[in-house]
């Protein structure tokens, strides 16, 4: 079997480690890939907004099944263009990527499938999104409608901070195109927390629930960034709820796109707010998340190809998800000054040492192999991840691993798991 990977992020690591358990798995492709990607497969030189050039390469190598990882190569039709091309593909086509590409449509989705979510209003113009300000008075949360790599959502407590928000939103530069359409949301109180489910476009089949932290210092503090770290399973999203979970916030969502005539097949991510008045979307995304990919494969003892052959050819029905008993917690180092300009070119070193480890692997993200070496590539550089007989012994041992790496210019979240050990009462 030949496998094309898309992509060069830790999930893209997290997932050709995981394809490559695969017994009859003969060659492994990964474009661009990394670092990491680079010493279990063959990395491409395709960028993974390439789509013709993905699709030209998956028919001279006869690729048998195409992963795309980031969102980019969903929205641009990356799986259309494969499955024209008649090359089965794993994920959902440009009209159902449309759920991530464009917030202003996720939620026009959500309200017609009667799923909840904040309230909010989507603007096109200064002067309207001033008025509904004027009108609602903070704290918002201003989001750029389309792609802004997890960096669109600036959450605004002060009148004041609203008006820098839609400052960067409307002025172009901060987000480009991403920003021509605004929406500005209520503020909503509570945890986050995430659900993906594998989807066969009628059949949703949730994984274990994550939790991601999206700002850049300890505590919450700090911008937004792509994830600081994540952690499997989240306590305040337990195995017993994740069926009643999906009922309320994925399998809605799968039978609106599938009444569109446009079924959603791959992996739907519900990023939910669970207030005082139950649980709220607060985004979808199209595909794994990065880094909860890497604990949620980790934890995933199934085997990969079969599920994403199932949801292809719409058989979810007959598939059960084996997932380990244990917790996963990652850490991801990140150069410093992320997720603004930061540095590159840093030497790494101590990733076999912490991959040695009982229970511990290192994905690498934002890193490229050069001259013997691995090197910062990227702002998200590595995700040290573990699994441990609980949450606290997998938080340990993910800084155990982070302990034994070493790159100048480096920077890490030090309390990824805390809020999860604060619920079970061990912190």
């Amino acid at each position: 079997m030949r496998i094309l990977i898309i992509g060069s992020g830790g999930r893209e690591h997290a997932l050709t480690w995981k394809l490559s358990q695969r017994a009859d798995v003969e060659e492994l492709y990964v474009a661009p890939g990394n670092g990491g990607t680079a010493s279990i497969a063959t990395n491409v030189a395709i960028k993974d907004s390439d789509i013709e050039g993905l699709v030209a390469f998956a028919k001279e190598k006869a690729v048998d099944l195409v992963v795309p990882g980031p969102e980019l190569p969903l929205t641009l039709g990356v799986v259309d263009a494969m499955q024209a091309a008649g090359i089965p593909c794993f994920g959902p086509v440009a009209a159902c990527a449309k759920l991530e590409g464009s917030k202003a449509f996720a939620k026009e989705i959500m309200n017609a499938a009667g799923v909840p979510t904040a309230a909010a209003g989507v603007f096109t113009d200064r002067a309207s999104a001033d008025a509904f300000v004027a009108q609602h008075g903070a704290p918002l949360v201003v989001k750029a409608d389309g792609l802004a790599a997890g960096k669109g959502v600036i959450v605004a407590m002060t009148d004041d901070e609203v008006k820098a928000a839609l400052d960067l939103m409307f002025d172009g530069e901060a987000f480009g195109d991403a920003s021509s359409t605004v929406l500005i949301e209520e503020f909503l109180v509570g945890e986050e927390v995430s659900l993906l489910s594998f989807c066969d476009g009628k059949t949703a089949l949730p994984l274990p629930s994550a939790q991601d932290h999206k700002a850049v210092f300890d505590g919450d503090k700090g911008p937004n960034t792509g994830g600081m770290g994540a952690y499997s399973p989240a306590p305040i999203l337990p195995d017993d709820q994740l069926d009643a979970m999906a009922d309320v916030v994925t399998r809605p969502i799968l039978a609106e796109m599938a009444r569109r005539g446009t079924p959603f097949k791959g992996i739907l991510y519900a990023g939910l707010m669970m207030t005082a008045d139950g649980p709220k979307v607060l985004e979808y995304n199209t595909r794994f998340g990065d880094p909860e990919c890497q604990p949620l494969l980790m934890r995933l003892k199934s085997d990969l190809v079969d599920i994403m052959q199932a949801c292809i050819a719409g058989e979810l029905d007959k598939v059960a998800l084996d997932i380990d008993e244990r917790s996963t917690l990652g850490v991801v180092l990140t150069a410093k000054g992320y997720p603004g300009s930061y540095p590159k070119g840093m030497p790494i070193s101590g990733i076999e040492k912490a991959n040695e480890l009982d229970g511990v692997y290192v994905f690498q993200a934002g890193t490229k192999a050069q001259d013997g070496q691995i090197l910062a590539n990227g702002g998200r550089v590595l995700c040290a991840t573990a699994l441990g007989k609980d949450l606290k012994e997998a938080q340990a041992r993910a800084y155990e691993g982070m302990a034994c790496l070493s790159m100048e210019n480096s920077q890490i979240r030090t309390d990824i798991g805390l809020k999860g050990l604060k619920r079970l009462g061990l912190a």
